[in-house]
């Protein structure tokens, strides 16, 4: 996140969605209920983090990243077809290569 920062991209440019356990963030404004959750989404003064079962729902944004950390094989496929969508100029994929790649082979 940082380089992306340190490159000129502001925080309300990047959609991160993870295809396991959700960012620290998220769980911490889905404390607050989903409508306080959504707004910081509308907003689009921030860095988003959306888990893959909703990652539908987000909005386009310049930076997608995906953040491959566990969760089983069609959250990751969801999460990247979601991802692929919705970045208008930058698609970031993090994790095991090897599991990417297998998504990525799953006609995604």
């Amino acid at each position: 996140m940082d380089l992306l920062l340190d490159s000129g991209r502001t925080p309300g440019d990047v959609l991160v969605i993870t295809t396991g356990e959700p960012h620290p963030w998220a769980a911490h404004e889905l404390s607050f209920g989903d409508a306080a959750y959504w707004a910081q989404h509308d907003a689009g003064d921030d860095v988003f983090y959306a888990d893959a079962g909703v990652a539908d729902r987000a909005a386009s944004r310049p930076v997608v990243v995906v953040a491959f950390n566990g969760g089983p094989e069609d959250a990751a496929a969801t999460a990247l077809s979601a991802a692929h969508a919705r970045a208008g100029a930058l698609l970031i994929v993090c994790g095991d290569p090897q599991r990417i790649n297998s998504v990525l082979g799953a006609g995604v």
